[in-house]
């Protein structure tokens, strides 16, 4: 039977004594039962004082591989100065007289994890109540607050153990291959990138997985995940939203329009425009009309923030962020370094919580012009801490040598490229790292694939 305590003589906190009591009591009757009960409660989920220090006291004996009885418990309570609180050998033993049967303790248990969720829920109503008219923070910090709040319980509720390997193969990895080799196989696959060899190597851009771009300034990190989402929106019909912690939405907007229609990118600023090339940007405009790229350049933000907006506005599929440096922390660290590890580690769970990729840009340390002649990015220029390398599935870098021409001879600058882009997977979890041959186009700031790889 559910009862209920008056709290501040307003709020109600659900709990159920009988079930609190019958976890506790089937316990001291047949103690192996305890591991049973420790996949769905712990102290905490008991509402009752005495029943929660009766539970810290057989979770103590069962980690040191003591014996559960209510002679022993009473002992350690008594240690503890508990003794009185939890309602001395006597509750103890009218706990154990008290259990209609020691099978249905899982039952048992799930019940006090079902109050202890409730509970949770009516406290963070009343501290949503107590903010809101606390006059203390903004509407919008209160919302995704409490957001996030709502979406950690709920996460608590799904959180899974151990299971056994051949299990986990017939539930879980037969299923996998049946949808990516089924009818709508494509539905289960890695997001197209839209560059071919790329998708070769990642097999697509996967669910849950931290992927980072790492360059130089002015290498072209924008306009590449530009053209990535632009790719992933048109070309694999997905939703995408990018958020921009550097430019303006206007700027991007002009940016996709410009590789889009083919009209060089600084005409959208001066004016300058033909006819024909006025038409061709109005049937560009068109084309995005039923597609779900969304762009967000909102300063200053934090990864809590950036999945509080994802998840409401539900289906994205994909997350495109530029750049890392630019991110907030939530939480107040001693330097930096802490910071960006916080950062990094965010966006990878946040990436394993939606089961969405999440594609960040990251800019890279002054240690590429230390590299001497070859100045190809690695691993270890990626700037600010090591937890960036540590926590992304896949590191990619962006470099054009035309960006060191000045570095080279008078007479040998002419044969560089300027266009030439070498697109290196510094990093894959999953498979083959290499590198891929791109040109960019710099009047349209779009990347374009050349049939070239070098990969292992």
């Amino acid at each position: 039977m559910a009862e209920s305590l008056n709290v501040s003589g307003s709020v109600n906190m659900p709990f159920n004594l009988e079930a609190e009591q019958s976890v506790l009591g089937s316990i001291l009757i047949k103690p192996e039962c305890i591991e049973e009960v420790i996949e769905h409660v712990n102290a905490d989920s008991f509402y009752l004082p005495q029943h929660n220090a009766i539970f810290s006291s057989m979770m103590v004996m069962y980690s040191n591989s003591k014996a559960i009885d209510p002679v022993i418990i009473a002992d350690t309570l008594a240690k503890d100065g508990k003794y009185d609180e939890a309602g001395g050998r006597d509750y103890l033993l009218q706990l154990a007289q008290s259990v209609p049967s020691t099978a249905n303790v899982v039952y048992y248990a799930k019940i006090v994890k079902e109050q202890y969720y409730l509970r949770q829920l009516v406290s963070l109503s009343s501290k949503i109540i107590e903010d809101a008219t606390s006059g203390e923070a903004d509407a919008t910090s209160i919302l995704e607050n409490a957001e996030q709040s709502i979406y950690n319980i709920r996460q608590g509720r799904e959180s899974n153990g151990p299971a056994k390997v051949s299990e986990v193969i017939v539930n879980d990895v037969y299923t996998k291959l049946a949808q990516i080799t089924g009818d709508d196989k494509e539905k289960y696959k890695g997001i197209p990138s839209g560059f071919g060899m790329l998708d070769k190597m990642l097999t697509g851009l996967n669910k849950g997985n931290l992927i980072l771009i790492g360059a130089r300034p002015a290498m072209g990190k924008t306009s590449f995940a530009l053209n990535l989402a632009q790719n992933i929106t048109m070309g694999a019909r997905k939703k995408c939203i990018v958020f921009s912690l550097e430019m303006q939405k206007t700027e991007l907007a002009e940016r996709l329009l410009s590789s889009q229609a083919g009209v060089e990118s600084q005409k959208l600023k001066t004016g300058e425009l033909t006819d024909e090339e006025w038409v061709r940007l109005g049937n560009a405009a068109a084309t995005y009309n039923d597609v779900e790229l969304y762009l967000d350049d909102t300063s200053a933000i934090t990864v809590p923030e950036i999945k509080s907006r994802v998840r409401r506005m539900r289906g994205v599929d994909c997350i495109i962020i530029d750049y890392l440096g630019l991110i907030s922390s939530a939480t107040k660290k001693e330097n930096r370094v802490q910071e960006v590890s916080e950062i990094t580690r965010s966006l990878k769970m946040m990436a394993k919580d939606l089961n969405i990729p999440v594609i960040c840009c990251a800019q890279l340390s002054r240690g590429t012009e230390g590299h001497g002649k070859n100045h190809k990015p690695q691993l270890a220029d990626l700037r600010e801490s090591g937890s960036i390398e540590q926590d992304a599935d896949i590191v990619l870098f962006l470099y054009r040598e035309a960006y060191y021409s000045t570095e080279v001879d008078e007479d040998k600058q002419d044969q560089i490229d300027a266009n030439k882009t070498e697109l290196i997977v510094a990093k894959n979890r999953h498979g083959a790292t290499g590198s891929i041959e791109l040109t960019f186009d710099k009047e349209y700031t779009r990347f374009r694939s050349v049939d070239k790889s070098n990969y292992e």
